[in-house]
């Protein structure tokens, strides 16, 4: 879910935004404002993720307001396109023009999502026993995971700084009830990869990003078992 600020100095325009956000999944508009000081008086008290705001206003225009919300994502929404980059450099999420569409408001509330979910991700991990102990695990560093060549029992956990955990008497099925779906993925009965690193596939093989000591992309096999689940997500 992201949570919504909307800022627009025209009632008609805040409205119509309003509208827009509220037929659009996963989106809640938390609060709406015509006076951009206002906002910025009661912002502490306010628990949002995302602020749509408009560029031109009076007293105080968007860009400035932005500037007082760094901790927070920023979509402009303006008719003038010649605040494009300050917008950007503002390091806003996007630039929507008005008249806005549907559409493209959509597409600018997805980068907000995503933008929200690998801020998430970066911070989420499972508490695990390994090698060195009970570990934190985070997803933003795991690869891949394999089973160990000592005991089969214990897994392989390969991290994207290049060193590895052995994580100790657990099965694949209870790695992927804890590890989450929207960014890891079970290609055979003892591999576990993470999306991101997966550059193509075949009906039998998938090729990494990952470089082998053969200087050459690190390739998997697509087991029939779960070709169909893997197939399906990459449909999409």
């Amino acid at each position: 879910m992201v949570r919504c600020i909307l800022i627009d100095d025209e009632l008609p325009g805040l409205g119509y935004l309003r509208r827009l956000c509220e037929q659009i999944p996963d989106v809640e508009v938390v609060k709406a404002y015509t006076d951009p000081k206002k906002f910025l008086k009661e912002v502490d008290d306010l628990t949002f993720d995302l602020c749509i705001l408009d560029i031109e206003m009076p007293g105080m225009n968007g860009l400035e307001v932005a500037k007082h919300l760094r901790d927070k994502l920023i979509i402009f929404c303006t008719a003038y396109k010649e605040y494009a980059a300050e917008a950007f450099d503002l390091e806003a999420i996007d630039y929507v023009r008005k008249p806005i569409q549907q559409d493209r408001l959509e597409k600018a509330l997805q980068k907000a999502k995503l933008q929200l979910e690998q801020g998430k991700i970066a911070d989420e991990f499972i508490h695990i026993n390994s090698n060195k102990g009970k570990t934190f695990l985070y997803f933003s560093e795991l690869l891949y995971i394999t089973v160990a060549d000592t005991d089969k029992r214990d897994k392989r956990a390969v991290l994207r700084n290049e060193t590895e955990l052995i994580l100790k008497n657990i099965s694949f099925d209870d790695l992927m009830k804890y590890l989450p779906k929207s960014i890891f993925i079970r290609i055979n009965r003892q591999t576990i990869l993470a999306k991101k690193i997966i550059t193509a596939y075949t009906a039998d093989t998938i090729t990494t990003a990952i470089i082998g000591p053969d200087g050459k992309p690190v390739k998997f096999a697509l087991n029939e078992h779960y070709r169909k689940n893997f197939l399906d997500y990459y449909k999409h």
